[in-house]
């Protein structure tokens, strides 16, 4: 049984969590822990991160950062790190996290999101459109820029 766990709320979690992200992406565990905690005092809906918990090990998370690291700046904030532990992956982790963040963003007054990924056709499952393409810093090809309205 999948239990999602808004950080905010769990802040216990965040030292785990950015371990966890850290390992999946090899961005400095750092940069996660202050993010992070910038997600469990700032009282702000920018940033959030988002975990996917089955009992006591983490399925699966993501996280909203007003950019995730591409040229257009205007299009914020963005759907971050998804990550499905490859054990739980066709389970409907992602969907689950997916669902999750739009609703508690919505609920936030964040009106649209945005997620820069490599994926086509992943994402339109669960109701995202392709918006643009958008140059990802320091990467050779642009990647595929979707949008979601929350509201």
């Amino acid at each position: 049984m999948y239990t999602i766990v808004k950080l905010r709320e769990t802040p216990g979690l965040l030292g785990l969590a950015a371990q966890w992200f850290h390992e999946k992406w090899g961005i400095e565990e750092e940069a996660y822990r202050e993010s992070m905690e910038a997600c469990v005092t700032g009282g702000q809906a920018v940033p959030q991160w988002y975990l996917c918990m089955e009992g006591e090990e983490i399925a699966g998370g993501l996280g909203v950062i007003e950019n995730d690291f591409h040229d257009r700046k205007d299009l914020a904030p963005n759907v971050c790190a998804v990550y499905t532990e490859e054990a739980r992956r066709k389970q409907g982790v992602a969907g689950k996290l997916l669902d999750a963040v739009c609703v508690d963003m919505a609920g936030l007054g964040v009106r649209t999101l945005y997620l820069l990924t490599d994926h086509d056709s992943f994402y339109e499952r669960y109701g995202w459109e392709f918006f643009c393409m958008a140059q990802g810093d320091g990467e050779e090809y642009p990647a595929r820029l979707y949008r979601k309205v929350t509201l």
